[in-house]
């Protein structure tokens, strides 16, 4: 009997399912929104048990659209943002915020009210955090659930589980409390290359209780992801999911890992499927850049090294941005012109920066002359700070060189300058790593950002590497689907479903000659901004 497999995939602001032959190819995915509380303090929070009815919605949804019997499903496997979940034993959820309302229990990755103990707790220099860089993230969980505990001790009190949100879709699925060494590894400094928590650092930081329970409530089963859980869905899942009771379901990753998964193992272009050497850039609403190695090296300023946490057996470095897609739609809604482009945009069903990115395309066939569209205007586009290799939250962006021109002409100088500021962070980074022996001969791209062969191109030209695409519409989806291909034992390992499913198509390379003189001279007057921006800073900070 045919086999097939499901890939679900939560991100910021969807949820998304699709339904795969045992070889990689999509036959269907279906989508569902879902909501998001914005709050002043930078409170940004969801409902789980919204999350939960929408990923049915998609998966149901998906199964019909296939056209195959929901028998035929052989694995199930789930990837999201890595945004925090509490709930009590029975599944009840518990207000994470002001708001008090309790189905708002998910403070999500982006959220930002946590800043204070993040500083607080780098200013201890704990030896943990040499494998996230050497200084937390307010957007990883131990600052959350510190300011939790503060601030809302009642809630904090009250809550038996604390879940990564991909860890909560398993148990949902399962009822199995193990977690993924993914989530744990990369946003709750489990030491997964020693296989423990580190004791001393909870209680040092304030969270002496979770030390003192055994971390029963963060997780004390930890697992390689695409290992098969519990008994696989369970009564209640299977009815709300339209699947079999019983269907595997895999150990999750952090949606951007399973992008790499999706992505970085299939011989293709370049002749070859060595991950080590291949970055895995996924461009959605943030970006996140993942290299892999054989041993842990770190690196100061980026994420990791984490074990196992992306591919078993494999090291993984991770950097990235905060705001990368987000940053693009908020920087040109800034532009006069913005509001003539949206109207002619929503007239033809598209997006503006979907717009945007066609004016320029067409303004611009040689892709890798879209350069000189940008002019004179130079975009820093850190709205939401710099996650690597500065680790510096407090960072805001910066935009020189815009006149009184209010042309949408002017607007795509300002798109086209703002992207290209985006890939100078990515030159950045790869910069950073090749520093300390990570060198990246290939990025491969994926994340609805990186759709467009512009965007592709540019990517290329500014960092100077040539960026590849994975031969599949959906990347994501499809390393999340592999999680339930190697949980039902169709494959042996994750690295094994990954070169059996996943293959590269087109290649773009860097242009070099005169276009990419422009760029490395466009490079330096982004690290000038960067660092004016620092300077700026510091200033006012002195004068406070």
């Amino acid at each position: 009997m045919t086999q097939y497999f499901i890939g679900v995939d939560v991100g910021t602001g969807s949820t998304r399912a699709g339904v795969f032959t045992e070889n990689g190819n999509l036959l269907a995915s279906a989508k569902r929104p879902i909501t998001i509380w914005h709050e002043p303090g930078s409170i940004v929070e969801q409902s789980s048990e919204q999350i939960w009815k929408a990923v049915c919605g998609s998966v149901t949804e998906a199964i019909a659209s296939a056209g195959i019997p929901a028998t035929a499903v052989a694995g199930l496997g789930f990837d999201a943002t890595c945004s925090l979940v509490a709930i009590k034993a029975d599944g009840a959820p518990v207000a994470v915020g002001p708001s008090g309302d309790p189905d708002r229990n998910i403070i999500v990755w982006m959220d930002h009210r946590a800043a204070g103990e993040a500083a607080e707790i780098n200013a201890g220099n704990h030896e943990v955090l040499r494998y996230v860089g050497g200084s937390i993230s307010p957007e990883m969980e131990t600052p959350k659930l510190l300011w939790l505990k503060r601030n809302l001790p009642q809630s904090f009190a009250a809550t038996d589980h604390f879940f990564d949100l991909a860890d909560y879709l398993t148990w949902r699925a399962t009822g199995s409390l193990n977690r993924s060494i993914c989530t744990v590894t990369c946003k709750w400094t489990y030491l997964a290359h020693e296989k423990r928590w580190d004791a001393e650092y909870f209680k040092a930081i304030g969270l002496e209780e979770l030390a003192a329970e055994g971390f029963s409530r963060v997780g004390t089963d930890i697992v390689e992801p695409g290992t098969a859980l519990a008994n696989g869905l369970t009564e209640a899942a299977a009815l709300d999911l339209g699947l079999p009771i019983g269907t595997s379901v895999g150990a999750a990753l952090i949606d951007a890992h399973a992008g790499g998964v999706g992505t970085l193992g299939g011989d293709g272009a370049d002749g070859g499927s060595r991950v080590q050497s291949r970055l895995a850039y996924v461009f959605g609403t943030s970006a996140c850049s993942m290299a892999s190695s054989d041993n842990p090296i770190f690196v100061g300023g980026v994420w990791g090294p984490y074990y196992s946490a992306m591919i078993p057996g494999l090291w993984v470095t991770e950097g990235g941005q905060s705001a990368a897609g987000a940053a693009i739609d908020h920087l040109v809604t800034m532009h006069p012109a913005s509001a003539e482009a949206r109207a002619k945009a929503e007239a033809e069903g598209l997006s503006l920066v979907a717009w945007l990115d066609r004016q320029a395309t067409e303004l611009c066939p040689d892709f890798a002359r879209a350069v000189e569209l940008a002019k004179s205007v130079h975009v820093v586009p850190e709205f939401l700070g710099n996650r690597s290799p500065h680790a510096d939250p407090d960072a805001r962006a910066v935009i020189a060189g815009i006149g009184l021109e209010a042309e949408i002409a002017d607007l795509i100088s300002l798109y086209i300058a703002g992207l290209c500021g985006i890939g100078y962070g990515l030159r950045q980074l790869l910069e950073t790593l090749s520093k300390d022996g990570i060198e990246i001969g290939m990025i491969v791209a994926s994340g609805g950002a990186a759709q467009s062969n512009l965007v592709r191109q540019l990517l290329a030209d500014t960092t100077n590497t040539p960026v590849a695409i994975a031969n599949t519409e959906e990347p994501v989806l499809l390393g999340a689907a592999m999680l339930g291909a190697v949980s039902a034992g169709r494959y042996a390992s994750l690295l094994e479903a990954m070169k059996a499913m996943s293959s590269l198509s087109t290649i773009f390379s860097p242009a070099g000659g005169t276009i990419g003189t422009l760029h490395r001279n466009r490079y330096r007057a982004f690290e000038l901004l960067q660092s004016a921006d620092r300077e700026i800073r510091k200033f006012a900070a002195a004068g406070a």
